[in-house]
C-alpha cells in the first residue's frame, strides 16, 4: 500500500492530511521539495503557483531543474500526477485577485519581500513561511518561531522592516536560520534549501493534524 508507512505513524489522523487543501506558493530550491515532502506524505490535494521557467543554474537545488527551459510548474505536474499548476507571477494584483479561502494552509516558499508581506496581510491566520535559505551550510541552525521572533537572518530582518512598515499588527510562523551567511552573492547548498523545504513542509503537516 502506498501510504502504509504514513498511516503506521500518523494512524486515523492520515486521513485529515488525504483531506487538506494546501496552496504551495513558489516551488524553487525550497518549495520543490517541500512539494515532494507533502506529496510523499499522502497530501492529495495541492496547487502550486509560480512563474519562472527552469535555468541551468536551479541544477544546484532545485527538483526537476534537469528540464531547463522549461516552466517549473508545469514541468512539476507531470513529476508529481494530481498536483495543480498555475503559471503566474505572484505580486500585488495577482494576490490581491486570488481566492485563498478555498484553502486549508498557505506555504510560502517565493524570495520576493514585497509579495511576501501582501500574503501576510491577506492571509496570516493560514500561512507559514519560508525566509533566507541561501548563503548557509548547516542545516541543523533551522529554526520555527513566529515571524516576531526571528533573528540572526537578514533577509527575515527585511521581511520584518516591511511587515511594520505596512502596519500589520498580525503574526505568523517563519522558518529561519540564523546561521552568519558565508558569501554576499546568491550561493546556495540544497542541504540548506531542500531542509527549508522538508520544515515547512512538517510544519503544515503538524498543523493539519492538529485540526
Amino acid at each position: 500500500m502506498r501510504y502504509q508507512r504514513c498511516r503506521m505513524l500518523f494512524k486515523d489522523d492520515f486521513e485529515k492530511l488525504q483531506n487538506a487543501k494546501i496552496l504551495l506558493l513558489g516551488v524553487g530550491g525550497v518549495g520543490s521539495f517541500c512539494l515532494d515532502c507533502l506529496y510523499r506524505s499522502g497530501v492529495k490535494d495541492i496547487t502550486i503557483v509560480d512563474f519562472d521557467i527552469y535555468d541551468i543554474t536551479n541544477q544546484n537545488r532545485q527538483i526537476g531543474s534537469e528540464n531547463v527551459g522549461e516552466i517549473k510548474v508545469e514541468v512539476l505536474s507531470k513529476l508529481y500526477p494530481g498536483v495543480k499548476a498555475i503559471h503566474a507571477k505572484i505580486d500585488k494584483e495577482w494576490i490581491e485577485n486570488f481566492d485563498f479561502s478555498k484553502y486549508d494552509l498557505v506555504l510560502d516558499a517565493i524570495d520576493d519581500v514585497k509579495a511576501k508581506v501582501e500574503i501576510a496581510k491577506k492571509v496570516s491566520n493560514k500561512l507559514i513561511s519560508s525566509t533566507g535559505s541561501a548563503r548557509k551550510c548547516d542545516p541543523t541552525k533551522l529554526q520555527s518561531a513566529s515571524i516576531w521572533k526571528t533573528y540572526g537572518d537578514p533577509f527575515a530582518k527585511k521581511i520584518r522592516y516591511e511587515l511594520k512598515k505596512a502596519g500589520f499588527k498580525g503574526d505568523f510562523t517563519a522558518l529561519f536560520s540564523p546561521e552568519p551567511t558565508l558569501c554576499k552573492e546568491k550561493g546556495s547548498f540544497v542541504g540548506v534549501t531542500g531542509s527549508f523545504g522538508l520544515a515547512l513542509c512538517s510544519e503544515a503537516v503538524k498543523r493539519i493534524l492538529k485540526k
